[in-house]
């Protein structure tokens, strides 16, 4: 508003707009409309919203939650302008005799509360959102959906749950944890013409990743390298039963550009990775059917990858730990090695930039229960602080938490890489990349992007419900290559 400069009342008027048109582009026009409005900003919006589709034809009905106060003067502009449109019925909600039946067929826009909102809604409100997640009706959310809130956990409340919600600009915290997604629904970000400098005033301690971010780390290759230039890595991995865990791993760190590869395993699964992945070395472990003895100068090797179908027998966690000990460069840690640390009463001291990455069961096993989600990314700073590690917190938007105290939260990837593999070959890039000398951080934070990456253009493909890890390995070339537009 200071520097466009534009009203408070017009920018409500460019969000409402933005709403309306995302209405109109997505055929929402056939249906009849019943809005829920606050009298704050968010309700207001509402008003704008009810508005503009009167003067389209369509059927609105507004329901105004009434506590005896005025709105505010954004929300009382837009309540006076609507009274200009007589066809549309002004409902006031005092209390449960204000509620009314809803039709199935009508949607509903939500417009009670926005962002601000600072406490779990109760009595007459906690009703009518009740009231209307009953309904059965297809749900919109403008801004955020009522009751959640934007930066800590409404775990337990009462929230409007949305099919859609529509907010402004940029992400909110609140739509990027697992346990807000039967709330929030498909989460829509509609731009409307924000300062994007102001964002770089604001001090935040995470940041969402986007394709400027990831060119900034991404580093080409000069014409003149060689295989000697990309780091050798090695990966233990594998135990009788699970030596396909090894062979995605081993996929996933060729594609991601490693010069060298050696892959350790039990006996049992020499031929099976000679035959199945022939650019890799591979050297055996004594024991016929699972890891009891790193037996290899490990020192040699720009990074080191430990865990997919490892077991967690007691022989296979020795070895881990005397690895742990000897080996001083970042140790990307995964999988059964994790299960294996959560078994033992004490964390060993790992490497500094060793990279956890544990899916939120692993995390908790490792760390201790967590309430909620919100909990788990602030106890993941805290431990990556603690431990000088990055931690890789996996899930749909996977968190990144670096030692520094800063976050990264992940925007590729689909529910199609719920598949057995997919963090098997997650571990196989992240160990490829940090031998390239990539920092621990820049490795994740890249590692993370381009898994994420082609599993949406695998998903593409093959669809979520059939693609396989497999699928990923198969387009991490393609990821590369939206790098390099």
């Amino acid at each position: 508003m200071a520097h466009e400069p534009i009203a408070s009342i017009d920018l409500m008027e460019r969000a409402a707009t933005k709403c309306f048109e995302w209405l109109e582009e997505n055929n929402w026009f056939v249906h009849s409309f019943s809005i829920f409005c606050g009298k704050g900003n968010n309700g207001g919006d509402g008003l704008a919203i009810a508005r503009m589709l009167a003067a389209r034809g369509c059927t609105v009905s507004v329901n105004i939650l009434e506590f005896g106060h005025k709105g505010t003067d954004d929300f009382q502009s837009n309540l006076a302008r609507l009274h200009q449109y007589p066809s549309v019925t002004i409902h006031f909600v005092q209390d449960e005799a204000n509620f009314h039946t809803l039709s199935k067929e009508t949607v509903i826009i939500d417009a009670l509360f926005g962002s601000g909102l600072t406490r779990p809604l109760e009595a007459i409100t906690a009703k009518l959102v009740e009231h209307i997640n009953k309904s059965g009706c297809q749900i919109i959310a403008i801004d955020i959906p009522s009751g959640m809130s934007v930066d800590r956990s409404s775990k337990g409340n009462p929230i409007i749950k949305a099919n859609y919600t529509l907010s402004f600009q940029c992400y909110k915290p609140a739509f990027l944890v697992a346990e807000n997604s039967e709330y929030t629904g498909e989460v829509v970000i509609l731009n409307i013409g924000l300062l994007p400098e102001f964002l770089q005033t604001i001090a935040t301690n995470s940041e969402l990743l986007d394709g400027s971010i990831i060119r900034s780390i991404y580093k080409t290759r000069s014409r003149f390298a060689h295989k000697g230039n990309f780091g050798h890595a090695i990966i233990v991995a594998g135990s009788y039963g699970k030596i396909g865990a090894a062979v995605l791993s081993a996929k996933g760190c060729l594609r991601s550009g490693v010069g060298l590869l050696t892959f350790f395993v039990p006996k049992c699964g020499y031929e099976i990775m000679q035959t199945a992945v022939s650019e890799a070395m591979i050297l055996t472990d004594a024991n016929s059917s699972m890891i009891t003895k790193i037996d290899d100068d490990i020192l040699k090797y720009d990074s080191l990858g430990i865990g997919p179908g490892l077991g967690t027998a007691t022989e296979t966690r020795a070895a881990l730990k005397e690895s742990f000990s000897v080996y001083k460069k970042p140790i990307v840690i995964d999988a059964d090695a994790l299960n294996g640390l959560s078994m033992e009463k004490n964390l060993p001291t790992f490497p500094p930039g060793t990279i956890l990455t544990p899916h939120p069961k692993e995390f908790e096993r490792l760390f201790g229960e967590c309430k909620n989600d919100f909990e788990r990314i602030e106890k993941a700073i805290a431990k990556a602080e603690l431990l000088n590690c990055v931690i890789v917190l996996k899930g749909h938007h996977t968190f990144i938490a670096c030692p520094n105290g800063k976050g990264y939260f992940n925007n590729t990837g689909n529910a199609g890489m719920a598949t057995a593999g997919s963090g098997d070959v997650l571990t196989g890039m992240l160990t490829g990349l940090l031998a390239q000398d990539y920092s621990s951080e820049e490795t994740a934070i890249l590692g993370v992007y381009l898994h994420g990456l082609a599993g949406d253009l695998a998903a593409k493909e093959y669809s979520q419900e059939a693609m396989i890890a497999g699928d990923i390995i198969d387009n991490i070339g393609n990821a590369f290559k939206q790098l390099e537009t």
